[in-house]
């Protein structure tokens, strides 16, 4: 059984999102998509300070498998990335909701956030889209 946190927001591209401040979220996979990747042997992380699109494919996975792109749950700007996976990238299938985060995405006010993540899917909704 795949976890999926309540207090998360999600994509239905199984991506992650938590809020860390007013205006800002922290970002990942979610622990249905690093199990179907299987193994995570390198990421490829947005570059800090670029200014992100929702929908946008700004990062990559790759495992034994495949490659598969990350695309901006939001749009906003990043501001950090999670420089440990370059060197441990299994971290992403050990841990994907907390030590395997990807990037961070700031935002210019919280009325922005708020309508943004009101557009993304709850846990149950998103256990709706991977048939949990």
């Amino acid at each position: 059984m795949t976890r999926t946190p309540e207090e998360l927001r999600y994509t239905e591209q199984h991506e992650w999102v938590r809020r860390t401040s007013p205006t800002a979220v922290r970002v990942g996979i979610t622990d249905y998509a690093q199990s179907q990747l299987g193994d995570v042997v390198f990421v490829q992380l947005p570059e800090v300070d670029a200014d992100v699109t929702v929908g946008d494919s700004i990062a990559e996975v790759e495992s034994t498998k495949s490659v598969s792109d990350i695309y901006a749950p939001l749009t906003g700007k990043v501001v950090a990335v999670n420089e440990d996976l370059v060197q441990t990238p299994e971290t992403l299938n050990e841990d994907p909701y907390d030590e395997g985060w990807l990037f961070e995405l700031a935002f210019d006010d919280e009325t922005t956030l708020d309508s943004a993540l009101g557009e993304l899917l709850d846990a149950a909704g998103y256990q709706g889209v991977i048939g949990g």
